[in-house]
């Protein structure tokens, strides 16, 4: 039985990791022609990104099956409630990121704010190229 627990976490752990580090498109997104502008930025300050929902469940999920190992009878149910809580809390604080609201003026004369996810190196008054995918940020790159 552990072994089956070992393999649904790794398969968590260890499913779908890429080796690019480029920019990641979802399964149909990549198929679709983008559309860019380019601006200058004119302000930025930093925001945290909440979870999605994905580290959520995923943490509920690890946290449930780890808590099934703890107890006897009725003890493993509130462990096994405990340890879904518990997973899906610590989850969705592992899935905040980092990010920056970017004030970017386009070249166009046009007011726009995009947030970026992660480190980026955008600097007050670097040029910036905003990939759209229909209304939506793609990704934004110093030029």
């Amino acid at each position: 039985m552990k072994i089956f627990y070992i393999s649904v976490l790794s398969l968590f752990l260890l499913g779908g990791c890429a080796t690019n580090n480029g920019p990641e498109y979802d399964g149909n997104s990549y198929k679709q022609i983008k559309r860019y502008e380019i601006g200058t930025v004119i302000a930025q300050r930093p925001v945290v990104i909440s979870d999605n929902g994905t580290g959520t469940f995923l943490g509920a999920i690890i946290g449930t099956v780890l808590g099934s190992t703890v107890g006897r009878g009725h003890g493993t149910s509130l462990a096994m409630l405990g340890g879904g809580l518990a997973g899906g809390y610590a989850g969705s604080e592992v899935g905040k990121a980092n990010g920056e609201e970017l004030s970017v003026e386009l070249d166009s004369g046009e007011m726009v704010i995009v947030v970026v996810k992660g480190q980026e190196l955008i600097d007050l008054g670097d040029r910036v190229r905003i990939i759209k995918d229909g209304n939506k940020v793609a990704q934004v790159d110093k030029i």
